[in-house]
């Protein structure tokens, strides 16, 4: 699911419009309806599932987590040696 910080009640929400062919809006309206959900409810699920399939941090933490381990330093690999 999503975490805390990207929850609906965060004070700092952006908004977005994106717009659905009306078959697939019918869908959701009828999937939220089916499952007690909100349609927001089901299009924070789907994203969070959509950034964790390409490995895309959700948070500011994970993504200085992300970069710190992009470091070389942060690499269990011996250093190269020059000249040999």
């Amino acid at each position: 699911m999503i975490p805390a910080e990207m929850s609906a009640s965060r004070p700092h929400n952006r908004r977005k419009l994106i717009s659905f062919p009306s078959e697939v809006l019918l869908a959701l309206e009828l999937l939220a309806l089916d499952s007690h959900r909100s349609i927001q409810s089901l299009a924070e699920e789907a994203f969070a599932d959509l950034l964790q399939k390409y490995n895309r941090p959700t948070t500011l933490k994970e993504a200085l987590r992300e970069s710190a381990r992009r470091l070389p330093a942060n690499d269990d690999a011996p250093p190269k040696r020059h000249g040999t």
